[in-house]
Formats: C-alpha cells, sequence, structure tokens
C-alpha cells in the first residue's frame, strides 16, 4: 500500500480543496492519505465524502501547532475523533488567534515598507479565511509586487528568523500532546529540528508522543537515519510524508512512502 501522511487543503494554508486533494491522490496512484489541515479537522468530512467508491483510504488528522522557546513546534495527530468537543473548541480558539497573528505580521511588514492589505490575504485564503497561515500572507505578497514567489516572501520578510514573523502561540507541546490524545489520536511529532532533540524529546515523550516524523522528500538520508535511529531507540513508532499544500508543489504521490515503512504507526490507528 503505497501512502503519504502529511497533506494540507484549503481548510487551512493549502490551495487545494480537500476534494481535490482526494482527486490528485488518486490521480497519483495512492492508495492512503491522512489530511492534517492546521489545527483543524474542518476539511476531512469532505474529503472522506470525495473518496467513497474509490479505492483509497482517508486517514482522520490534524497538525496541532505549539509554542517552545519562541519556536513553533508541529505535533501531528493521526486517527483522531472529528467530533471530539475540544478538537472543536481548539479549532475555534486557533481561527481567532490565527487571525490576531496576522494582523501583527502585517503591521510589522508596514514598518518594514512593505505593504499588505489584510483583504487581500483574506481573498488568498478563500473558505479558510478564518484560519489564516503564512501562506495564505506569502502569495499575498506575491500579487502585490512585493515578492515573485512564495519562496521568497518566506526567505526575505516572514521565516521564523525575520523581525515580521510572530510565532502561532496556541499553547505549549504538552497542550498539543493532551488536545490529540484527548480525540483518540496518535500524536507525532512533525518535521522534528535536530538540534532540538535533545532537549525536546524526553518532555513530549513524557506527555504521551508515540511517534516522529521520520520520511520528508526533503530530508537528506543522514538525516533520515538519524531519526530511524532516535525512533528505534526510544520504542517511537515513525511517520512520514510530502507535507503538500498543493500543486506548487509537484504532483501528488511523487513522494510516497510504502505502508511497511509506517506500519508500526498504521497498526496503532487500527488499519
Amino acid at each position: 500500500m503505497e501512502i503519504d501522511l502529511h497533506l494540507h487543503s484549503t481548510a487551512s494554508d493549502g490551495t487545494a480543496s480537500p476534494t481535490e486533494v482526494v482527486r490528485a491522490a488518486i490521480e497519483g496512484r495512492l492508495d492512503a492519505i491522512a489530511l492534517t489541515d492546521h489545527d483543524t479537522v474542518g476539511g476531512v468530512e469532505e474529503a472522506r465524502a470525495a473518496a467513497q467508491g474509490h479505492a483509497i483510504e482517508v486517514i482522520t488528522g490534524l497538525e496541532v501547532s505549539s509554542t517552545w522557546e519562541g519556536g513553533e513546534i508541529h505535533i501531528l495527530g493521526y486517527f483522531v475523533d472529528v467530533a471530539n468537543p475540544e478538537l472543536l473548541a481548539h479549532g475555534e480558539f486557533a481561527r481567532t488567534r490565527r487571525t490576531e497573528r496576522m494582523k501583527g505580521m502585517i503591521e510589522r511588514l508596514g514598518e518594514q515598507g512593505v505593504e499588505v492589505a489584510f483583504e487581500a490575504v483574506l481573498a488568498e485564503a478563500g473558505y479558510a479565511e478564518s484560519n489564516l497561515g503564512r501562506p495564505h500572507l506569502a502569495r499575498a505578497m506575491v500579487g502585490a509586487g512585493h515578492t515573485t514567489s512564495v519562496p521568497e516572501a518566506f526567505d526575505r520578510y516572514i521565516g521564523n528568523d525575520h523581525p515580521a514573523y510572530i510565532p502561532t502561540s496556541l499553547g505549549d507541546p504538552e497542550e498539543a500532546l493532551r488536545l490529540i490524545q484527548e480525540a483518540g489520536g496518535v500524536p507525532v511529532w512533525a518535521h522534528p529540528p535536530v538540534e532540538h532533540l535533545d532537549a525536546l524529546l524526553p518532555r513530549l515523550i513524557r506527555g504521551g508522543l508515540k511517534g516522529i516524523e521520520v520520511y520528508r522528500p526533503r530530508n537528506s538520508r543522514d538525516r533520515v537515519l538519524l531519526l530511524e535511529r532516535v525512533a528505534r531507540s526510544t520504542g517511537l513508532v515513525m511517520s512520514g510524508g510530502s507535507d503538500w499544500h498543493g500543486p506548487d508543489d509537484g504532483p501528488l504521490g511523487a513522494f510516497r512512502l510504502d505502508s511497511r515503512d509506517v506500519g508500526k504507526l498504521l497498526e496503532l490507528g487500527g488499519l
């Protein structure tokens, strides 16, 4: 079975609707996907409906944002109950916080002479206008002529090390872990920064972490080997995915995993 366990849609900061994500996955000959939008499960039901009648499995999921030492730590939650009240309440809180954060980042850009209208960011978000992310801002910056591409916007203005950056600040990593576990999900550390492994991993494991994301298209072989060793030494399951946000990232299915690579994670979810 060929799978991709890290995809985003217009329910958060992707450019393809949940239905379009499923269609792209079918065209890419994937057998299973996980829709892991940022801090929301709002697109999962649409994706599952789009998968009806097709030979593809849609795993419920989301990517929960948290803050640690001024930076963002993301925890993927797989096999969550999309009707869980705590999960839905988190989604509402996240939407409010993301709107406040976006206005703050726009203000900071303006102080640098980079004028971006909040309405332009909303237009880029489409029906996800209440769950705003930096890719929406980056696309608005391209539209305003400040940059020529989304990567350039991150590299020059809104990346983590730039003055306009503001963390999402939705809670600490333990809160993210609790949220996922209360919703019946399996928490997995998304794209773990190697420099934070020693300091943060023991803390996350004490909080209930079950896995780490090992396999990604941009991971070097050395990084993969390191993360595999960490997973084996700690008893964590391994996950992976493309972190696909839409067609600009290439065709869905270009990166894929064999289910045997993440078999222990799938077993935890009952697959």
